[in-house]
């Protein structure tokens, strides 16, 4: 992590307004709460343990804050009854003070917003986790769950809403088990591997919806074996996961370095992905998805 000698700000850091970068989620986000606790305690150990997470998992908290808001927004204090400790810089009260003003925005909005198009249906509850995908009408609450997912802009072009059903620990690995939103419970699953201090900062947990991203690079596609495709993914060598769904292929972009193809999924999800140069794939055929669990990354929606 970057540090500085002083809690005083430099010129540059005074100028500098980057904080809209480290600001992706509300003052719920882990990190935020890892800051907040910081501020209160003096204690990076003791800000871990009222966030629920690990030492470690606080440690790379505040490296991607850090990293995301390009200044120091934590240093080591030095002496003092318990022997030391860490403070916030400048710049970094400024970060929480912002996140805390986003928050209590983003929650006046959205607020504002459900009590004027309560449609009678309960909008004004709490956001509904998963939108109407079966052709009935939209609720308030599930509009405004797909407006925070629309927040998330990214290079990965499968952005695939989905709810954590499962989590197992190796060692330093959490394997996450995911079903899509639509897809009844029992049916096909996404894996993905991540470490255990990044699922404690998600606060993964089952029962909660989460966004599976994953490159179109990334995404094998085949023609559809004649055995339905497992609902759990193949355990292969190494830890290996391979995560294999079926679908309908809905459009085929030829190409000399391999055929790109839009497979439409249960729960009418798409999923991009390539196939072999001259696969002979085409619209309206079954084709098979495959996806290392390497490959997936789990977020959540703002």
């Amino acid at each position: 992590m970057r540090t500085r000698s002083s809690a005083s700000p430099s010129p540059s850091e005074s100028m500098a307004t980057p904080f809209i970068d480290a600001l992706g989620h509300g003052a719920g986000d882990k990190r935020i709460e890892i800051l907040r606790g910081i501020a209160a305690t003096g204690s990076i150990s003791q800000a871990a343990r009222e966030a629920g997470v690990s030492y470690k998992a606080a440690w790379q908290a505040i490296d991607t804050l850090t990293n995301l808001a390009g200044v120091a927004l934590v240093q080591r204090a030095v002496g003092g009854a318990g022997g030391g400790g860490a403070v916030l810089t400048a710049q970094g009260t400024r970060l929480l003070g912002l996140a805390q003003a986003f928050d209590a925005a983003r929650r006046e909005v959205h607020a504002r917003w459900l009590a004027e198009h309560d449609d009678g249906e309960g909008a004004a509850g709490p956001v509904a986790t998963a939108p109407v995908r079966d052709g009935g009408g939209r609720n308030a609450s599930a509009t405004g769950a797909t407006l925070s997912r629309l927040a998330l802009r990214t290079s990965m072009r499968n952005q695939l809403p989905a709810v954590v059903e499962q989590l197992a620990t190796t060692g330093r690995i959490v394997r996450v088990s995911m079903r899509l939103e639509g897809t009844p419970a029992g049916g096909p699953r996404l894996v993905a591997r991540i470490t255990r201090e990044s699922a404690e900062l998600l606060g993964l947990r089952p029962g909660l919806p989460v966004i599976a991203l994953c490159k179109a690079t990334a995404v094998r596609i085949g023609r559809a074996m004649p055995q339905p495709a497992p609902a759990e993914p193949d355990a292969q060598p190494h830890g290996i996961d391979v995560t294999h769904l079926e679908g309908s292929v809905a459009r085929v972009s030829r190409g000399a370095d391999g055929d790109e193809l839009t497979v439409a999924l249960a729960g009418g999800l798409q999923l991009i992905g390539f196939a072999a140069s001259g696969s002979g794939l085409r619209a309206r055929q079954r084709a098979r998805v495959s996806i290392d669990a390497a490959a997936l990354v789990v977020a959540l929606a703002g």
